[in-house]
Parts: structure tokens; sequence; C-alpha cells
């Protein structure tokens, strides 16, 4: 079976060089179609790479969040187990003030206690609205994980001003106040 095209040339209708010049024109019609076409389809996959990485970018957020609040659970919990396995048992009639989150806070304790406390031997770590004793090296572990949470001894000034009358007059370290 002949094409159109050789039937029209037969036929003496049409020349070669017309038949040539329509040959050209589809070829580039199907070129041009083909390139118009394949954009859309670049769109729709283009589209669909963003929404996937914009998924996985949602997805590495959510999960460096469920990490860091696992992390947070976990130290939690390692400070609640050095506390609770390295905790000095306290109770006594003398006081000792210290300050946390800027208030002044109460412990009754023994002398002994207290010297060690003054002595830095002993720190307080604040367990909830509980405070518990607990030994320096414990509490430089805590330290490492959550330093909020240690009492830091209170800073005692040595500057003394010339002009103070009171210089010659030495605070006492274990003055009551």
């Amino acid at each position: 079976m002949a094409s159109l095209q050789d039937q029209l040339l037969q036929a003496g209708l049409v020349d070669k060089k017309k038949a040539k010049e329509i040959d050209k024109e589809k070829r580039k019609q199907k070129k041009v179609a083909k390139k118009s076409a394949q954009p859309q389809v670049d769109e729709t996959k283009l589209a669909a790479q963003q929404a996937r990485a914009e998924k996985t970018a949602r997805d590495r957020a959510l999960n460096a969040e469920r990490e860091a609040a696992a992390q947070q659970k976990a130290i939690a919990a390692q400070i609640k187990q050095l506390v609770s396995n390295n905790r000095q048992p306290y109770s006594g009639d003398t006081a000792y003030n210290f300050t946390f989150d800027k208030k002044i806070k109460t412990l009754y304790v023994s002398e002994k206690l207290r010297d060690h406390l003054i002595a830095g031997r002993l720190v307080i770590v604040a367990q909830g609205e509980r405070f518990e004793l607990v030994p320096r090296v414990i509490a430089d572990k805590i330290a490492e994980r959550n330093a909020d949470i240690i009492v830091k001894p209170a800073e005692i000034s040595v500057t003394v001003d010339e002009d103070d009358p009171y210089a010659d007059f030495q605070i006492p370290d274990d003055l009551m106040w």
C-alpha cells in the first residue's frame, strides 16, 4: 500500500519539491510537540520531587525533636538515679540558708553536715520541690548533664574598699543570717 503522498505524486497533483517541504514541516511539528509535551512531564516530576524533599525535611525535623526529647528524658533519668543512689540523709536543728532561683531557701541540717556544705564537700541538688545533699564528685557529674539544678555556693567577695571604716573587722565564715 502506498502512502497518500505517493499516490498524489503518481497522479501528478503534487511535485517532489512540495512533498519534501510537507515532510520537513511534519518533522518540525513532531519535534515541537515532543518538546512542548516534555516540560509538562518535567513540571510534574519537579513538583513530586519537591514534595518528597519537603516531606523528608519535615520528617527529619520531627525526628530531631523526638530524639532531643528522648535525650532530655534520658538525662533526667540519669540525674534522678545519681541523686537517689548518692544522696545524704539530712535532718537537724541548724538552719543552712542558700539561694536558688533568686529565692532564699533554708535546709535544717546537723552541724557536721553544715560544715561539709560550707567546705564544699557536699552540694545541694534540686529535685523538683525537694533539695538533696550529694557529694561534690556526684554533683560534678550532675552538672555535666544539667547545671541548672545544682545550687551554687555563695561567692564571697574579698575585695576591701580603702575608705571602708569596717575594713579591720572580718566577717566570720560561720555567721548565721
